[in-house]
């Protein structure tokens, strides 16, 4: 499952015509709706603001607008690269300021597919990883040895809270938390409190 590292935008010149694809991340449809809404409200003024979103956990909800450009050459071009590039939580819209040059029927699915291609590769791409949360707690006196080895496998937890006991919380990819349990034991002498939290994703560039 991948997304867009965030929101961002990028603009090109065809022919005196400008093309400028604005990004966004989206959690669920209502979210893209109203994303959408909002940015041709902004830019009324465009020719054409031409859209194509696809989101749901596996991407399975995907929509496109062609916005009065002729059917075909817009929204459906723009979904493509969004799913050739297995994106989900994204939403795209392409502005268009018509600069007086017909580009014909090829040269607008060009044109619409390069603008977002374009700006899914400025602002990045991320992968979500599937981890769970493994709470771990040890005494003040191993602390700081649990914490150092745990710096030493590369891993950083996402947060230490101190009080009677140390607790670190560590996401751990879901095939590893088995083993993961077991390294806390193994460096601890067995006295380490491992506690499984909430399964959630972690962001990884692409």
């Amino acid at each position: 499952m991948r997304m867009i590292r965030g929101g961002g935008s990028r603009e090109l010149e065809i022919r005196r015509s400008r093309f400028v694809c604005t990004l966004a991340r989206a959690a669920d449809e209502a979210e893209a709706v109203e994303f959408l809404a909002r940015h041709r409200r902004a830019h009324r003024d465009a020719t054409h603001n031409c859209s194509a979103y696809v989101v749901g956990e596996h991407g399975e909800i995907t929509k496109s607008s062609d916005d009065g450009e002729p059917a075909g050459t817009a929204g459906i071009p723009m979904l493509e690269v969004l799913v050739r590039r297995g994106l989900t939580g994204t939403v795209a819209v392409v502005t268009r300021y018509f600069g007086g040059v017909k580009l014909g029927a090829g040269g607008l699915v060009r044109a619409y597919g390069q603008a977002v291609s374009e700006a899914v590769d400025a602002v990045g791409v991320v992968e979500l990883r599937p981890v769970l949360t493994v709470t771990v707690r040890v005494e003040h006196a191993l602390a700081g040895r649990f914490l150092g080895d745990l710096h030493g496998r590369g891993v950083q937890p996402s947060e230490v809270r101190y009080g009677d006991a140390v607790e670190a919380d560590v996401a751990v990819p879901l095939a590893e938390v088995e083993a993961f349990e077991a390294w806390a034991a193994q460096v601890t002498a067995g006295r380490a409190a491992v506690a499984r939290g909430a399964p959630g994703h972690v962001e990884v560039p692409v």
